[in-house]
């Protein structure tokens, strides 16, 4: 029996043009499939884009070695397996131009329309941007597709076929640009085509970052189902002649199809639920396809009938769509002999919804280029792009992106019986903001399903949730420590803000005046203008903002003054600072200091007196992404970008500082690691082996047996150099057999 995998190609069913072909060919190849399905269309605008793209990339090869426009036409060939207009295909073949040629958007916009401009600029990357790093011209360059993604989906369509090409051929690049463009693939793009109901193309492109992100775990789990299909397959085709048998005895009409798991989701489950492969019973399940809604919950009554269903795994996305409007029943049973599978049921039209999701049914009328008012799938890139205006620092932008892509889980419901849909593990907080953004503000408290809880605690689904509001009640900081969507975040980060800026600027302007007078400068005597002149050297547009930055400690009012008035101050290197945005002005840091804890291994960019100290919720260690923040009078603490806490500390933008690893000295950096392993003799000297041969001091070690799942944790902490030696050390620990999964802990 022949088991179709949920990751099947995009271009299933039908010849698969292959990029080895001569470019022209495989443009006439792309012609011959596009008159299948739009024989009515004239195809003369696409060979002028095909003409127009060749002759600026002519010369160019890509890392492959073949020419620079098998790339756009592969992606064209792409958008025709989704059935796209002609527009879509003219965007795929010109999607490079601006970005890799002399050719500009004007241009664009003058040989094919307004149009394929808006959807060419839309997919166009910001290389050329004055930036500070490769990070901020990232979250630009998606803050800008997200934009014109909302005026016209196709953008984020041809850039979703822009990405599954240039994933198919990830294996010619540098081992640093595969590992880059794989991250950004699993932890952007691929949920984009989630939230889009694109189960085909985010299961592609999961699977292919996944390949190039973790090589071993990947081959370890194909050889792990390859060695199961046969048995598999075997119970699989039982299951299903009983299953056709009793639909048809009850006059169900139904295809069955059997699902192969993924390897990026058999990955997940293991890495979720700390099991061995050896305890993923769903490697493969039954997919039942049926002609309406009546016969998916009669098919559903048949099966629960045949086999004994597992508690807690039935699901109804039916009667509750998925935000992306996924629909299908799915349960868990227990089978003939004791082993448990999926059933997955739905209908014909839910099953292409769930493949293809918003690609399936999106027609392109005369005057409309954006999605339809009503379209779901959308909501939740209206509310991104609501609260991306908001948020200006581009690491805080993209981090809370990320959070923001995740799968919606959770189903809750209002006293009347609206569902608000939030994501795993939030909180009553979460529901207040979801409801309005005033009644978030003013909440002082909630009752769960009739009873008073906690605003830290966790909605689960189907809860009836009610909010106690308090009119001038204003949010609470430790709310950021807690809440899980970006909505509730950026609005209590906001309130917060705008209450902290204030402080700030009162008591930066009362250090400046106390320092003036110190020195003698005479402030009445400044102009508006010369002041706005000093802050624009600093990088801001207005006085207030000089003033607030003084007062978060940024920076000192010597600094200032000596700008102001260089005849009569001199700037000095190390001066006293205020306690950021304290009670008081008293300046609070002493003369002279320099470093906390001999961590000199870290220094704030462009200035030498500020005290510097590794936050101890992170320990980061050199090679990571780091953060500083401007803390209440203790300097300056700095973070991993990666650390929990992040988020909840920078709610002040303000407050950031940029920080850098100063010297590349012999320190070492303690690092905490949890272990989860088979419970089996030698599993201990096999790791310990592993840091012996890395001569890596280990610190502290626990080790303990797991009654649950049959296993063992260890629990270490060990001394590395780097993030390259920790990263070294883990992929090695990985390698062990019966090593299930190893995590760095932060406290």
């Amino acid at each position: 029996m022949s088991v179709p995998s949920e990751s099947t190609s995009l271009t299933e069913p039908g010849p698969v043009p292959h990029p080895s072909e001569p470019v022209e060919q495989l443009y006439a190849e792309l012609e011959a499939k596009i008159r299948e399905y739009r024989p009515k269309d004239d195809l003369a605008v696409l060979q002028n884009a095909f003409r127009f793209a060749s002759k600026y990339h002519e010369g160019q090869t890509r890392d492959s070695g073949e020419p620079y426009m098998v790339h756009p036409v592969m992606v064209a060939h792409i958008l025709a397996d989704m059935r796209m207009d002609v527009v879509a295909m003219e965007t795929g073949l010109l999607h490079d131009v601006v970005e890799d040629t002399s050719v500009t958007v004007e241009q664009v916009r003058k040989e094919f329309g307004p149009e394929v401009a808006r959807c060419v600029d839309g997919v166009t990357k910001l290389t050329k941007l004055d930036v500070f790093s490769a990070e901020d011209r990232q979250a630009e360059s998606v803050r800008k597709m997200l934009l014109a993604m909302v005026e016209d989906i196709r953008v984020i369509l041809v850039k979703l076929a822009d990405r599954i090409h240039n994933m198919r051929t990830l294996g010619y690049l540098s081992p640093e640009r595969r590992e880059r463009i794989a991250r950004e693939t699993i932890e952007i793009y691929a949920p984009i085509a989630h939230r889009l109901g694109m189960g085909k193309v985010r299961g592609e492109l999961e699977d292919l970052a996944f390949q190039h992100l973790e090589p071993d775990a990947y081959q370890e789990i194909l050889g792990a189902i390859e060695s199961k299909r046969h048995s598999n397959e075997e119970f699989l085709a039982e299951i299903r002649l009983t299953v056709e048998s009793e639909l048809r005895r009850e006059g169900i009409p139904a295809r069955i199809d059997g699902r192969l798991k993924r390897p990026y989701s058999v990955f997940q489950k293991l890495r979720r639920q700390k099991i061995s492969l050896d305890q993923v019973y769903d490697l493969m399940a039954l997919r039942i396809l049926t002609d309406s809604v009546k016969n998916c919950y009669a098919a559903l009554g048949v099966i629960h009938n045949k086999w004994r269903p597992i508690p807690g795994r039935i699901k109804d996305f039916i009667a509750i769509p998925r935000p992306n409007l996924y629909q299908s029943l799915h349960t868990s049973v227990v089978g003939p002999h004791g082993q448990t599978f999926e059933v997955q049921i739905r209908t014909e039209e839910m099953h292409r919804i769930a493949e293809e999701g918003i690609a399936a049914h999106w027609k392109y009328k005369e005057g409309r280029k954006g999605p339809a008012a009503d379209d779901q799938r959308i909501a939740w890139l209206r509310h991104l792009v609501e609260w991306q205006r908001e948020v200006q620092d581009p690491g805080e932008f993209m981090s809370t992106l990320k959070v923001d892509l995740y799968p919606e889980e959770a189903y809750t419901f209002t006293p009347r019986g609206k569902v608000i849909v939030l994501p795993r593990d939030a909180t009553p907080i979460d529901f207040a903001y979801a409801i309005h953004s005033d009644v978030g503000s003013t909440c002082v408290g909630a009752k769960v399903n009739g009873r008073i809880v906690p605003l830290r605690s966790s909605l689960r689904n189907g809860d009836i949730v009610e909010i106690m509001t308090q009119p001038g009640h204003e949010p609470s900081k430790d709310w950021l420590a807690f809440v899980k969507t970006s909505r509730a975040r950026n609005k209590i980060k906001h309130l917060i803000n705008a209450g902290e800026r204030v402080k700030a600027i009162e008591i930066g302007q009362k250090y400046l005046e106390k320092e003036a007078r110190r020195l003698g400068v005479q402030l009445s005597k400044v102009t508006k203008a010369d002041m706005e002149r000093v802050a624009g050297e600093y990088g801001l547009s207005k006085m207030e903002d000089l003033h607030a930055a003084l007062g978060y400690g940024k920076f000192s009012a010597r600094q200032v003054l000596s700008k102001i008035a260089p005849g009569v101050v001199k700037e000095e290197v190390a001066e006293p600072r205020p306690a950021p945005v304290a009670d008081n002005a008293a300046p609070s840091a002493a003369p002279g200091a320099k470093r906390a804890d001999g961590d000199g291994v870290i220094k704030v960019r462009g200035l030498d007196d500020l005290m510097v100290y590794r936050a101890k919720c992170c320990n980061p260690i050199r090679g990571e992404a780091i953060v500083g923040y401007v803390t209440r009078g203790k300097g300056v603490a700095v973070h991993a970008r990666m650390c929990p806490n992040v988020q909840s500390l920078l709610y002040d933008v303000e407050r950031k500082i940029e920080v850098e690893w100063a010297r590349a000295a012999e320190d070492s950096f303690p690092v905490r690691i949890v272990i989860h392993t088979d419970d089996r003799p030698g599993m201990l000297n096999q790791l310990t082996s592993v840091l012996s041969a890395e001569n890596t001091n280990i610190r502290s070690l626990e080790a303990k047996g797991e009654t649950d799942h049959d296993g063992g944790v260890v629990e270490m902490t060990v001394d590395v150099r780097d993030k390259k030696q920790l990263e070294k050390l883990v992929a090695a620990m990985r390698r062990i057999s019966g090593v299930r999964d190893v995590e760095r802990l932060f406290n």
